[in-house]
């Protein structure tokens, strides 16, 4: 692609990813409602100003990646680009939210933990099993084909997903331990099942019913990790 058709489309999608920030910006009743799904009923205003400084986080990188990201996907010749530009937004915005959470916010209220957290404590394993099969079946199959681009972003998506739950679990402890849990498990589950389905979902135009029931399967799984589990938060009080 020429670099003149390369500018305008990184200016409609910064224009887009500006507009999605504009809609998608959290305010109190965002934050709130995240706590709520996620097990906390009666979260207090420290416990909502905690859940809308992490959803700020990860959302204020939006304009920026989908502007970089068709760029780059055109540089390094990746033309399985459309869907895949939301995929890693909110991959590459995860990750950079967690990146920022390693310096706490001064404001931020912060508490002792009794014990360090682990992995298990904010990702169930069977998730992470999935996680594992998923990945390696996809650069299994996409490499014995041939395609390199699946093959590169099945790793790429792989490789964030698994620095976002490193991550969540080494990150300081901000606020109340509980609301810090549920947080710290949003971001593991969210990454873990964009990637679960991601193998999947790079399929041909012409699709086999095989291939079509790993699609399926993929999205039944993303849908099982991705929402929210009041146990996290139940276990934690």
């Amino acid at each position: 692609m020429a670099w003149d058709n390369v500018l305008g489309v990184a200016i409609v999608m910064g224009i887009f990813g500006l507009g999605i920030l504009i809609v998608l910006w959290p305010g109190e009743k965002h934050g709130r409602r995240l706590l709520n799904r996620w097990g906390i009923d009666r979260p207090s205003d420290e416990d909502v100003t905690e859940a809308v400084r992490y959803l700020k986080r990860r959302r204020v990188a939006y304009p920026w990646l989908f502007v970089l990201l068709p760029v780059l996907g055109d540089v390094i010749g990746l033309t399985e680009d459309t869907p895949w530009t939301i995929v890693w937004t909110l991959l590459l915005g995860g990750l950079f939210g967690e990146l920022v959470a390693l310096r706490p916010a001064k404001t931020a209220q912060r508490q002792a933990m009794l014990t360090h957290r682990r992995v298990r404590d904010i990702i169930p394993a069977w998730a992470l099993v999935l996680l594992g099969l998923a990945v390696g079946g996809g650069l299994t199959r996409y490499a014995v084909e041939g395609r390199w681009q699946a093959v590169a972003v099945v790793a790429g998506c792989g490789l964030i997903a698994a620095g976002i739950v490193a991550l969540a679990v080494r990150r300081p402890a901000a606020g109340d331990p509980v609301v810090d849990l549920v947080l710290r498990a949003r971001s593991a589950h969210v990454a873990t099942g964009l990637t679960i389905a991601v193998p999947g979902a790079l399929f041909q135009a012409e699709m086999s019913a095989a291939t079509a029931g790993v699609f399926v399967l993929g999205l039944i799984a993303l849908l099982a990790v991705v929402g929210p589990h009041r146990s996290v938060a139940a276990a934690a009080s």
